[in-house]
């Protein structure tokens, strides 16, 4: 398996994860708009960066997308994983486990003190991988959302 980061010539099979990702959380599985991908990951002040798993014959496994947070604890900056996910096909089989490797150097390159995320409650499946990768529950903060 190789872990890369994300070009622009990689916008198509982006969009198609995105797609998938949203069949997974149960909305309706449309493609990400391309022009919105190239915009958000590679334009001057990109809003995130992506990293994509492929196995040897380039065949794409999954991707985790992320961003920096600052100001984390003090002034030190945190490297925030927006979305991990792996396809159907490629699960079980240490994909996830090496992307969280990977962000963990990302975040050491970065000069980060620290890797965070979120995951949903009703989600066991990540819930039980987070715990299985040595990771306790945080409960020190309350999640909130609003439409702008």
């Amino acid at each position: 398996m190789k872990i890369s980061r994300a070009t622009e010539a990689d916008t198509s099979a982006i969009s198609t994860l995105l797609g998938e990702i949203e069949d997974y959380y149960g909305g309706k599985p449309t493609p990400g708009d391309p022009d919105q991908i190239r915009s958000a990951l590679f334009s001057p002040h990109p809003a995130a960066t992506v990293l994509l798993a492929r196995d040897e014959d380039g065949a794409l496994l999954g991707m985790a997308a992320f961003t920096r947070l600052w100001p984390a604890a003090g002034a030190d900056t945190s490297l925030y994983l927006k979305e991990l996910y792996v396809r159907e096909s490629a699960r079980r089989r240490g994909v996830a486990a090496a992307l969280m490797e990977q962000l963990k150097e990302e975040a050491r390159t970065a000069g980060c003190s620290r890797l965070e995320w979120t995951a949903d409650r009703d989600n066991p499946t990540a819930l039980r991988f987070y715990e299985a990768q040595g990771v306790a529950l945080h409960d020190g903060k309350v999640f909130y959302r609003v439409s702008v």
